[in-house]
């Protein structure tokens, strides 16, 4: 089941963990600042070609990702 609180609360700490700031994240997937905010506030989900850029991004499952497992 996917969980929109670890969804969130992942991409937040993936990239914070890089010291990235959400512009360059933004960049890297190709959508706006305003997008990653609202991905890491729980208001917006994203598409399935993203959700995959995001996973190749961080070297993440998509599981992972969804909050489906634990292991990245």
């Amino acid at each position: 089941m996917f969980d929109q609180e670890k969804f969130s609360a992942r991409i937040r700490e993936l990239r914070k963990a890089r010291r990235e700031s959400q512009q360059v994240l933004a960049d890297a997937i190709g959508v706006s600042v305003n997008q990653i905010s609202e991905m890491e506030k729980g208001t917006k989900i994203t598409s399935l070609p993203r959700l995959c850029l995001l996973c190749d991004y961080f070297g993440v499952s998509a599981d992972y990702l969804l909050g489906r497992t634990d292991q990245p």
